[in-house]
């Protein structure tokens, strides 16, 4: 029996296993190199866009496989957006930030009211945004600038989307980050049993105290690992609070809430999900939604990432966030995923991308590279569901 335990806990958690050989790998390749602060913080910074949108396209996957591929170009329109807002006319940064909000979340209900009422299909009302809204950025910014580009933005923006907290030097311990990271720690552990107790006292199965214990102490090691880092890359990135703030919220939507819930039986099986009296066509349009909504933040820090609005931005980052859904175990038919699981596959792609470029690997052969994990990643997916039926 404990045998079959063990088993079935390498299984459930094989990407786990995955991400931390592939950087136990680029350790030894890069002979150290990636686990410099410096590099951790890079990490955190390149990668935040796919771990904010990949959070709505897991939404979107749950209602039965269903992607949203005008993302990244959304992302594009919206910076040239905003760049006009803040640079071109001089708007209030606040004001700025709310206009974008709304202009996202008037396109997502348009979008979603197409896909869930007018029963278009959604790759190809979102492959419509796609070379649509692509178009769009590009044209406004040439049109506003001779160099194809809009910058620079105000110092409030940045500060908010690509600032510090506890800014200190490189290479000099930043307490109040350590101490951020012990406080983190602590919730962890506590958030482990407390879940523990509570499904205890509902009568519900819970794990072994061995496997709970050893849960709590991961988790929290390696919050402590990635702290103590950024404690030495001069302090926590602010769009580090913004992805946490993100995974922490929707990890609760998807696991302790009706609507939640609903995500998963409408992906499981809408029709029997609609004959049991769920909405069916509401979660379809919150769905995307919510991905503008995430769109749009996520369209923030790139803009003060790269400190400016270009024809670029956004290029690729649909297929980054499908990616990071299926290598973390969504399942490209519908109906199940975590956004744990969603942040470990994010955290992989990115792991591999950060680690294959301080090896000087060309970009060509890191696509491939990409593309086989991807691959890998859907067979497992495919392979599991087989051996479970």
């Amino acid at each position: 029996m404990k045998k079959q335990n063990i088993l079935a806990a390498l299984k459930k958690n094989t990407m786990l296993i995955v991400l931390v050989l592939v950087y136990i790998f680029f350790m030894i390749t890069t002979q150290g190199s990636i686990f410099k602060p410096m590099n951790f913080n890079a990490l955190i910074t390149q990668n935040a866009y796919v771990y904010i949108l990949a959070v709505g396209m897991l939404m979107c996957m749950l209602t039965g496989g269903n992607i949203d591929l005008s993302c990244g170009s959304v992302v594009c329109v919206l910076g040239a957006l905003g760049g006009l807002f803040m640079v071109t006319w001089g708007w209030n940064t606040g004001i700025s930030i709310l206009a974008m909000l709304l202009i996202g979340i008037a396109y997502g209900c348009g979008l979603g009211f197409l896909i869930a009422y007018v029963h278009i299909p959604p790759w190809i009302a979102t492959l419509a945004g796609y070379l649509a809204f692509r178009g769009l950025g590009t044209s406004i910014l040439s049109s506003n600038s001779s160099t194809g580009s809009i910058a620079p933005f105000p110092e409030t923006f940045l500060n908010l989307f690509s600032g510090k907290l506890f800014k200190t030097k490189m290479n000099v311990l930043n307490v109040p980050c350590l101490a951020a990271g012990i406080i983190a720690a602590v919730l962890i552990v506590a958030a482990v049993f407390w879940n523990r107790i509570s499904r205890t006292r509902k009568g519900y199965e819970v794990e072994s105290l061995a496997a709970s214990i050893l849960k709590a102490l991961l988790g929290a090691a390696a919050v402590m690992l990635v702290m103590w880092k950024l404690a030495y890359a001069g302090g926590i990135p602010t769009v580090l609070v913004w992805v946490v703030g993100v995974v922490l919220i929707y990890s609760f939507i998807t696991s302790k809430t009706t609507v939640g819930r609903h995500f998963y039986v409408v992906g499981g099986n809408m029709e029997a999900a609609r004959l049991s009296g769920v909405n069916t066509k509401r979660i379809m349009f919150l769905a995307y939604l919510n991905m503008a909504f995430l769109t749009v933040i996520s369209t923030w820090t790139v803009m003060a990432r790269f400190q400016a609005a270009n024809s670029t931005a956004g290029t690729n980052y649909e297929m980054d966030a499908i990616s990071a859904c299926v290598v973390g175990g969504v399942s490209a038919s519908g109906g199940a995923g975590t956004v744990l699981g969603m942040v470990i596959g994010a955290t992989l792609i990115g792991v591999i991308n950060l680690g294959m470029s301080l090896m000087n690997i060309d970009a060509n052969y890191q696509k491939v590279v990409k593309g086989v994990v991807l691959l890998g990643a859907v067979a497992f997916d495919i392979l599991s569901n087989k051996r479970k039926r």
